[in-house]
């Protein structure tokens, strides 16, 4: 049985891979390049928070496959502890980014994360982040379709 699960989810990945374009396979930016990309809507597998710049570097987070996405974060803002359907690791690329796990934000139980900095979103594990007075700004990879869903309070 897990063996046609592999096979099947396999066959899947190949149908996906051969659907893309070469412009989706392909992609290289630079710094500038990257924040000169269009920011989208607080969509899919994002804070909601629209003082947060989002730009889709790959893919769609709201739809299958995998997806990278931009999230520049102004200073002084907080993402209240929230959760996610799929697996996602992130890197942060500049400024300072405070992330945390659990089920509610709490600033002492966060880890201050520079630039180069890596960590993982485990599929429906909580967590939560802030910035101080420098922001933040992180690339997010998943493979969708992503949502998020805040615990208690949204922000």
């Amino acid at each position: 049985m897990i063996a046609r699960r592999s096979g099947a989810l396999a066959s899947v990945a190949l149908l996906l891979v051969a659907a893309a374009s070469p412009d989706d396979l392909q992609r290289r930016l630079n710094p500038e390049e990257a924040r000169a990309l269009p920011v989208v809507a607080a969509g899919a597998g994002t804070s909601g928070l629209h003082a947060i710049a989002t730009r889709v570097l790959k893919g769609d987070p709201a739809r299958p496959g995998l997806y990278t996405i931009s999230i520049t974060v102004p200073p002084n803002t907080k993402i209240a502890a929230h959760t996610h359907r799929d697996d996602r690791t992130a890197t942060v690329v500049a400024g300072l980014w405070h992330f945390g796990y659990g089920p509610v934000a709490k600033e002492d139980a966060t880890r201050s994360l520079a630039p180069g900095s890596f960590y993982t979103e485990p599929a429906g594990d909580p967590h939560f982040a802030w910035t101080g007075s420098e922001g933040a700004t992180v690339y997010i990879t998943g493979i969708g379709p992503s949502d998020t869903r805040y615990l208690g309070t949204p922000h």
